[in-house]
């Protein structure tokens, strides 16, 4: 549509040569354009015409050559084996955030809507899939072993969501009960495979269509998988592609954890049809609402389809803990970023956007309450369906819908970084409490003395030991100070801010109530979810130098008790946090039997083998909890690791999908250059990637020189996908003391290859976080911070000033807790244990 008179037309095009290009008004002769001009640095190119174009419509017609790239990104090749061994190639799609202009060039941003009619000509005997259902299949006319395939018309879309995809797979399928064709892809062979995720997602079209009462719009929905593929899946509309690990399940050798993340995969991705496709983002400033909104409602879903799996206590420790650590330092940002040049946009999808959005998102519904939340998602998504939408439009429909001051609340969680630490005190006045409550910004290098007061307008839940689970109280916070009276609480009785952990903020208590919480943690008269948020924030307030180190020791010593996996799961990340700090002191031997006497007693109520009766999170806490005893080298665990390595390597007896990590990590960390072998061995044999990235991930826990170097040129040898060179390298920085500068000194020495293979994209942030975050000491910091001033990477600088100021409180918190935790670990020890 010509708006007003041009001779000019400017489109997005990126690593395509046009050869001709014409302008047809409606009903009008072709006019040819005579100059291309590209402007590579903004990826546009000029169209000149040699007269004026007048307003009206017409149609531009281009003939062009683009390259079947490398890069993981726009239209690309992945490379793959089929079963008898032969190397071949599929050509498949990766456009979002700005890649589709690498495939065809186009107006390449998520406001500018069209519909699209997509043919693709391909050999003949390859599957070739798009975003709709093929309504046409014959030969093509110049040559007979090529097929036309053509699709129907798709709904008006923006260009990020378009996908194509040509090679040879096979598929397993099922009707929803909606009547929506659903198909899972695979690769050949591997038909079975897919079978989880299909029944999942045979489960979640019907639950969001009900939850969000709008029907899944397309015809059909195709989930395939793709052997190079660098997130972990991608929501194009009705054809979502996924790498292996996050869609296929192989019921005798995947585990249960894979299991778990397929599931939320498959959940995440399919609330996007909706809540991204449907309605779409008006620019990237607003990406935290889709992903923020799918990395939530994942959860609802997966809890409705596995309600066994106790999801949302794990929510807590996967999304909205790791949210509030990045969230915690100077160098975060607001869930709302503003987004200039392309290039910005690989640097939000992060922690921030994804689980801070998440977390923000369940406070917000707890908040609502159900009814009203999915009332105003409706309105929502009906109001905006085909178009686009911006944070407020939500907030407007939430409000209608609730008649709360939504746009008020959650404007002070998406348009200011940070959050806030409340601090509690409480005094018995006869039959009442009294508390004071006082918030301020929570940073991670200690109380916060900034000269302006961020201020959050906090929902605040309490709960006494009268009824833990259920709220005797919510207030909604704000401003800086509050007081609050409970009726009717006897002395004797505890308070507890924070519920369940729903509110995204830290609690400090005053000594007095903290000491009389203690007691519901060791007789788990605190729900689980509550144990852990309790346990997490005095972590936190420990790192940050508000309180002793030494504190939250005695605490993490009261879950002697404790069965619940996901309270473990976040010790367990804790202490580990804790171990590679100190493994830059001479008495790392004593953190680890710190970790065993904690780890130990459940360990023994565990054993190695599941008893009958036994569930999902039984099988991931025995995992967890063998795997960190076999690494602190607990010596009854490493004998039985390597009696179990063994049988599992000569045939006689092999390991359970479940127990394969611990014991690898476990044998490894003990071995030597057989173990080596031997795992590398069982890498090449695998014939699961899921497999072969369970073993990549721990072969960095080998701890002598020279095997150390032999894992990190592995890690770039063609034997590993090029995404998980960087969970290879990383497992070696996380390793051991002498990994972490092995890897560091790799990077850099490999930087330009590095560099190359995934610039722009967001594993160069992954790969560097993996890299540096582990060093503890100020001369690390200059050195890594000097590292990237000469070799820039332009979407990971947000990444390289997280790391720095990371290493630098690290080492700050050294320098103030070693020496009073070494006291404590070494009295510890003179002590015999108190039960």
């Amino acid at each position: 549509q010509v708006k007003q008179a041009t001779n000019q037309i400017v489109m997005n095009c990126a690593d395509i040569d046009i050869i001709t290009a014409s302008y047809a008004p409606e009903g009008d002769e072709e006019v040819h354009a005579t100059g291309f001009n590209y402007q590579n640095e903004d990826e546009k190119v000029t169209l000149s015409f040699p007269s004026t174009l007048q307003n009206g419509t017409g149609t531009l017609k281009i003939d062009f050559v683009g390259e079947l790239n490398d890069k993981m990104k726009g239209f690309y090749r992945s490379k793959y084996t089929t079963p008898t061994g032969d190397t071949r190639y599929a050509a498949v799609t990766q456009f979002e955030a700005t890649d589709a202009r690498r495939a065809f060039p186009c107006w390449d941003e998520p406001a500018i809507k069209a519909t699209f009619d997509i043919s693709l000509v391909v050999p003949r005997d390859r599957v070739a899939l798009s975003n709709m259902n093929v309504i046409d299949r014959k030969p093509y006319p110049d040559d007979e072993n090529l097929m036309e395939v053509k699709f129907a018309r798709t709904p008006v879309m923006s260009t990020y969501l378009v996908a194509f995809v040509v090679g040879e797979y096979d598929y397993v399928e099922a009707k929803s009960q909606d009547g929506v064709l659903v198909r899972v892809y695979t690769p050949l062979g591997k038909a079975e495979q897919g079978r989880f995720a299909l029944e999942v997602a045979v489960k979640t079209l019907p639950f969001y269509k009900d939850y969000f009462n709008v029907p899944y719009p397309l015809p059909k929905i195709d989930l395939i998988a793709i052997a190079d593929f660098a997130a972990g899946a991608m929501e194009n509309w009705g054809l979502v592609t996924y790498r292996e690990t996050a869609l296929l399940i192989d019921p005798k050798n995947s585990c249960s954890s894979s299991r778990q993340w397929v599931a939320l995969v498959v959940g995440h991705e399919l609330a996007h049809q909706w809540f991204g496709n449907l309605v779409t983002m008006e620019w990237w400033t607003h990406l935290w609402l889709n992903e923020g909104f799918a990395s939530w409602i994942e959860y609802l879903c997966v809890d409705h389809c596995f309600p066994e799996y106790d999801i949302w206590t794990q929510f807590v420790s996967a999304d909205y803990t790791r949210a509030q650590e990045l969230d915690a330092l100077d160098n975060s940002h607001p869930i709302e970023v503003s987004v200039g040049h392309p290039s910005e946009v690989d640097e939000i999808f992060d922690a921030i956007s994804y689980s801070k959005g998440a977390s923000v998102i369940r406070m917000l519904h707890d908040y609502i309450g159900d009814e009203d939340f999915r009332k105003g998602m409706n309105l929502y998504l009906t109001k905006f369906q085909q178009k686009n939408a911006a944070t407020e439009d939500l907030w407007e429909s939430l409000e209608k819908a609730s008649g709360k001051p939504i746009a008020a609340v959650m404007n002070t969680w998406t348009k200011q970084m940070g959050f806030p630490l409340i601090y509690v005190e409480a005094v018995q006045q006869e039959e009442d409490r009294v508390l004071k409550l006082v918030q301020k910004k929570f940073c991670a290098s200690g109380p916060y003395t900034g000269e302006d007061f961020p201020m959050w307008m906090v929902p605040i839940s309490i709960c006494t030991s009268d009824n833990p689970s259920c709220a005797k109280m919510q207030v909604l916070m704000d401003k800086p100070e509050l007081a609050v009276v409970l009726k009717g609480i006897k002395p004797d009785q505890w308070v507890k801010l924070n519920l369940g952990t729903v509110g995204f903020y830290r609690t400090q208590y005053s000594p007095d109530m903290l000491e009389s919480l203690i007691p519901a943690i060791k007789d788990l008269s605190l729900p689980p979810v509550d144990r852990l948020g309790l346990q997490n924030d005095l972590f936190s307030l420990a790192r940050a130098g508000i309180i002793s180190t030494v504190e939250v020791l005695k605490v993490m010593e009261a879950f002697v008790n404790e069965p619940n996996y996901t309270v473990w799961s976040d010790l367990s990340c804790n202490l580990g946090i804790l171990s590679t700090l100190l493994s830059h002191t001479d008495f790392y031997e004593e953190i680890q039997v710190f970790v065993k006497d904690v780890f130990s007693p459940i360990g023994e109520r565990l054993g190695w083998d599941p008893r009958s009766g036994e569930g999902h999170l039984d099988a991931l806490l025995r995992g967890l909890v063998l795997g960190k005893l076999g690494k602190a080298g607990h010596k009854a665990t490493l004998e039985e690791a390597r009696r179990r390595f063994k049988d599992h390597v000569e045939g006689k007896h092999i390991l359970s999908a479940d127990l394969r990590s611990p014991v690898y990590v476990t044998v490894l960390k003990h071995g030597d250059s057989t173990t080596l072998d031997t795992m590398l061995k069982l890498h090449k044999q695998a014939d699961m990637q899921e497999e072969k990235n369970r073993i990549e991930r721990v072969l960095g826990a080998i701890s002598q020189p020279e095997l150390i170097q032999k894992v990190l040129t592995f890690a770039l040898s063609e034997e590993v996908r090029p995404q998980d060179t960087v969970s290879v390298i990383g497992g070696v920085a996380g390793g051991s003391k002498q990994g972490r500068k092995a890897a560091w000194k790799f990077v850099r020495d490999n930087w330009e290859e590095l560099y190359n293979r995934y610039q722009g994209g967001f594993l160069i942030s992954r790969l560097i976080k993996l890299t540096v975050d582990g060093f503890a000491n100020d001369k690390m910091a200059a050195e890594v911070k000097a590292f990237f001033e000469s070799h820039p990477a332009p979407s990971a600088e947000r990444t390289v000033q997280q790391c720095c100021e990371n290493i630098l409180l690290s080492a700050a918190w050294l320098r103030r807790d070693a020496e009073n935790i070494h006291q404590y670990l070494q009295q510890r020890k003179d002590q015999p244990a108190m039960v």
